[in-house]
């Protein structure tokens, strides 16, 4: 039963997808991580049936891009570009690591976040547009290793507050639980992306993925003294957004 009610939680908390309400403790966020890439897989499947959907209308790239790409922000509600925004606002100001830490709490879109979104949802539009069709299924791994590796990075990385949201589910997980269904999901991607996009796809979103986590911890730690809830959105959505394109140029070269 404590496993479904973390299901439930995690389920509640990152994504708008409806679930029976359970109570917000320690206990019902324990194993909730383990069950946030999840959340990833229903996107994928939303995403491949919006494309194959597209296939069969005849519609043009500039609406099959479109949709595709605030399709993961509908199901999440925005939950993590947000957090992708409040870093792109504190990552511009150039201030000290006090101030961006406050930065990052404080609610008001700056000028940094309001470009950072409009780059990132053009690119991510832009790449699904010209995504030849055949690449469409090996997207689904890339929604799933995103919040994989965001779940390990929670449970292992030092945290730039001892309070938080993130501080909050990483100390209530069970950590070591955490890393083994991550290390799970990250070979059931490496293996779907073989299948459907071969080794070549393979190889670069792996070549992506390590790119992505070790720029990450670096800029984490030299900028904001560790990670945040909004650090972690931000990972997130970048991590997708490298590891689409490299799903988009493996199905270009391949």
């Amino acid at each position: 039963m404590r496993v479904i009610r973390s299901l439930a939680t995690a389920f509640s908390m990152y994504s708008r997808i409806p679930v029976p309400r359970v109570e917000w403790s320690d206990g019902n966020r324990r194993y909730a991580m383990c069950f946030f890439p999840l959340i990833g897989a229903v996107i994928g499947g939303a995403l491949r049936l919006w494309l194959w959907l597209c296939e069969q209308l005849g519609c043009g790239s500039l609406l099959r891009g479109a949709f595709a790409a605030i399709l993961p922000v509908l199901i999440t509600g925005g939950i993590h570009m947000d957090g992708f925004m409040d870093t792109m606002d504190a990552l511009g100001s150039c201030q000290p690591r006090e101030r961006k830490l406050e930065i990052l709490k404080d609610s008001r879109v700056g000028a940094f976040a309001a470009m950072a979104l409009c780059a990132y949802l053009l690119l991510c539009a832009a790449l699904y547009g010209e995504m030849p069709l055949k690449s469409a299924p090996a997207l689904m791994p890339c929604f799933v290793l995103s919040r994989a590796l965001s779940a390990g990075a929670a449970v292992t990385l030092r945290g730039a507050r001892a309070d938080g949201m993130l501080q909050g589910f990483a100390k209530a997980a069970q950590s070591r639980i955490v890393l083994c269904t991550c290390f799970a999901y990250a070979a059931a991607c490496l293996l779907g992306w073989v299948l459907f996009g071969g080794a070549r796809t393979a190889g670069l979103c792996l070549a992506a993925a390590l790119c992505v986590s070790l720029y990450y911890v670096r800029m984490a730690y030299k900028q904001f003294g560790g990670v945040t809830g909004d650090l972690a959105g931000w990972y997130l959505q970048v991590m997708e957004l490298a590891l689409i394109g490299a799903v988009y140029l493996g199905g270009k070269i391949g």
